[in-house]
């Protein structure tokens, strides 16, 4: 029997031939790995562009009963994405639930190589070529590096704060998050309470951050638009994400 990235049994017992994934990035990871599997994703699944799959709701709101009638032999979730209660009631119900936890750059290859494996996913070129791509990235000199707030949410204002993916993403092409220590993950901040920081980066997810909403908040600070998916998505997006959000970064 494996366990999931949290310590929980998985009782695989069958192939995995059925998947509901409750995790946008890791569908398209799936989708592209194994293809056919898929029965199931949320509304948010929104690639690969022609994913044509049932339909099971939000991320936050899944509809547990159509996830059970899909009889999956693995439903896939995320523990910072997903609600621990509907993880509960799907395990509850008897169906096979794998919840990642990734907050790293490394963890994020190690927990993806461990659930396609558990899927026996046939089609993983794309996750080696992602690590190479990472290998080759150029390291950034203390000089030359930059002290940023990453912005997540307007209306109240989030921020990345500690212990995430995409902090890690940014700490190796050299962007430190100064909101990295505080003690929460996403800390909502005042504008005028923020650390010294001398860029501002605006990703287009969660909150679709452009040129007219978002920068003008931060008169006379540099700002970046970023492709988020690029800053936050852990799968095939990998294998371009360094270059591109280098270039987005300005580095």
């Amino acid at each position: 029997m494996v366990a999931d990235d949290l310590g929980y049994a998985v009782p695989l017992r069958r192939p995995v031939r059925r998947v509901v994934s409750l995790v946008p990035s890791l569908t398209e990871a799936i989708a592209v790995s194994a293809p056919g599997r898929l029965v199931g994703a949320t509304d948010w699944c929104v690639h690969p562009v022609d994913l044509d799959v049932a339909r099971v709701g939000g991320t936050k709101n899944p509809d547990v009963h159509r996830i059970v009638q899909l009889a999956p032999d693995l439903v896939i979730a995320s523990e910072e994405e997903n609600r621990e209660v509907d993880v509960v009631h799907l395990r509850a119900q008897g169906v096979p639930v794998w919840v990642t936890d990734i907050r790293s750059l490394d963890g994020a290859f190690e927990s993806m190589e461990r659930v396609l494996g558990a899927i026996a996913a046939p089609h993983r070129d794309w996750l080696s070529s992602a690590r190479e791509a990472w290998s080759a990235a150029a390291p950034v000199s203390s000089g030359e590096r930059r002290r940023a707030v990453v912005a997540i949410w307007r209306r109240p204002w989030m921020f990345l704060g500690r212990d995430t993916y995409a902090g890690d993403v940014l700490r190796r092409l050299g962007v430190d998050n100064v909101l990295a220590d505080h003690a929460e993950r996403y800390p909502r901040v005042d504008l005028a309470e923020l650390p010294p920081h001398d860029l501002v980066i605006l990703p287009d997810e969660p909150y679709r951050f452009t040129a007219d909403d978002g920068p003008e908040a931060f008169p006379g600070r540099a700002t970046a638009l970023v492709d988020g998916q690029a800053l936050t998505w852990y799968g095939p997006r990998m294998i371009a994400a360094p270059s591109e959000l280098a270039r987005q970064l300005g580095r």
